[in-house]
């Protein structure tokens, strides 16, 4: 006689991820027919409706219609989870021997994990930017020809100090690199924002700074780079594209529904008028001379994806919301530090160590012992807000109810909503210097 099935009870964080995607999978159905999928899915499992129920209500899952989730007072709609790829051909080992690169399945996605044990203050890799879009003060200092176009590093009376080609030109180009090596580098980007080889870029440039909009600006420097790169070599641009469409994605109209604060982004009119100038600036000059110095630049055809990508109005809209997710605290972009997701307390830090190369280059540090297997994180919000403060700002990301285990522990214990006093000044000190945050 054959034995009868004994069912089991399912990991909790197995379990979560089933659900998950489950739930990515049938974003309309209530929680008894989830439940039924879960179970015809997984005939071996002993699961109730009521664990189904649970796990959903804390991952932010459960419909509003239903179940009127709540965060505090306030109903939440789920906002859907930001979309992320895995970089074909990435060679990590570039960057570190340290860790790799996994992905856990939707809807979280990739995330970094460590392949040896890390000491607290290990230095765990350092990385170059992939673009950077600095702070506005920055900027001003660069456009007045006081720090260095490519890497921000402050410029001194160095004999290495070089001028952008276009410095004589009318109009004339204000950017100067601290050596030869930055104005090399800048190849990638600069030429198509240069105020003197292409002048139809300094409106959309002049209106981002007006709106201080950085992540207008640094889609306008990924779509310099991607543009630069498809005159120089088919196989480099679709190495670049896959990177730029590697990015975790949210659009904007997602992203606005779940603003906190009206007035704090940039409303449908202003998005309108930047993509406007974005056409402007790289495919449609409004004058002869300015589309003949753009032809100078871009003398091939534009291949199709790059016009898909960036020069749709959907589109322009997608690659602002890449921007708005994966920019560091400071305006760069960084390919591999892009992979780390969210935890309210951090094991690794981001620190501008170098200044030599000001903004250009990250430095990430074990914030405490990590070990081999052990996930990568570090923090998208201040880690100094209130359990409802922070898991409130995510849910504007898309990135569900925080359930990592300071956010769990404090709603568990609400006296334990506080670090004790020496991480949190670590963390206040660290968030004065601009550093350890996304």
């Amino acid at each position: 006689m054959a034995s009868a099935q004994v069912n089991v009870s399912p990991p909790e964080n197995e379990l979560k991820d089933v659900l998950t995607a489950l739930r990515t999978e049938n974003p309309t159905l209530g929680v008894p027919k989830l439940h039924a999928l879960l179970l015809a899915a997984h005939p071996e499992w002993a699961v109730s409706e009521k664990r189904t129920r649970k796990i959903l209500q804390s991952q932010g899952l459960i419909l509003n219609a239903q179940a009127g989730q709540q965060l505090g007072d306030a109903k939440v709609e789920r906002v859907p989870y930001p979309k992320s790829k895995l970089i074909e051909g990435l060679d990590v080992s570039k960057f570190t021997t340290k860790i790799e690169v996994k992905y856990f399945g939707k809807p979280k996605g990739k995330g970094l994990v460590a392949v040896e044990k890390l000491s607290e203050g290990d230095t765990i890799w350092k990385e170059d930017h992939f673009i950077l879009a600095p702070e506005w003060d920055i900027y001003d200092l660069q456009m007045s020809s006081l720090s260095c176009m490519h890497c921000s590093t402050p410029l001194s009376g160095s004999s290495l100090v070089t001028s952008c080609s276009g410095s004589s030109s009318f109009p004339s180009c204000p950017a100067k690199f601290c050596s030869r090596l930055c104005l090399t580098r800048s190849a990638r980007t600069h030429p198509l924002l240069c105020r003197a080889r292409n002048p139809a870029s300094f409106p959309l440039l002049d209106f981002a700074r007006k709106n201080e909009w950085m992540t207008l600006h640094a889609l306008a420097q990924c779509a310099a780079r991607l543009l630069l790169d498809s005159q120089q070599d088919e196989a480099a641009f679709e190495a670049e594209l896959d990177i730029i469409r590697s990015f975790a994605q949210l659009g904007m109209e997602e992203r606005a529904k779940h603003a906190s604060l009206p007035g704090s982004e940039p409303d449908r009119a202003t998005w309108r008028k930047a993509f406007q100038l974005f056409v402007q600036a790289f495919r449609e000059p409004t004058n002869d001379t300015n589309r003949k110095k753009l032809s100078k630049l871009l003398k091939r055809p534009v291949p199709k994806e790059a016009l898909e990508d960036f020069f749709e109005y959907d589109a322009f809209l997608w690659g602002l919301g890449r921007m708005n997710l994966n920019l560091e605290a400071h305006g760069g972009l960084y390919v591999l530090h892009s992979h780390l997701n969210h935890s309210c307390s951090p094991n690794v830090s981001v620190r501008h160590l170098d200044q030599r190369t000001a903004l250009s280059k990250i430095t990430l540090i074990a914030r405490r012992d990590i070990q081999p297997g052990e996930e990568l994180f570090i923090t998208y919000v201040n880690p100094v807000l209130s359990l409802q403060e922070r898991r409130s700002q995510l849910l504007e990301w898309g990135f569900g109810v925080c359930n990592c285990e300071r956010c769990s522990m404090e709603e568990q214990d609400p006296s334990l909503a506080r670090p004790d006093k020496a991480e949190l000044d670590d963390l206040e000190k660290e968030l004065k210097a601009g550093l350890g945050v996304m």
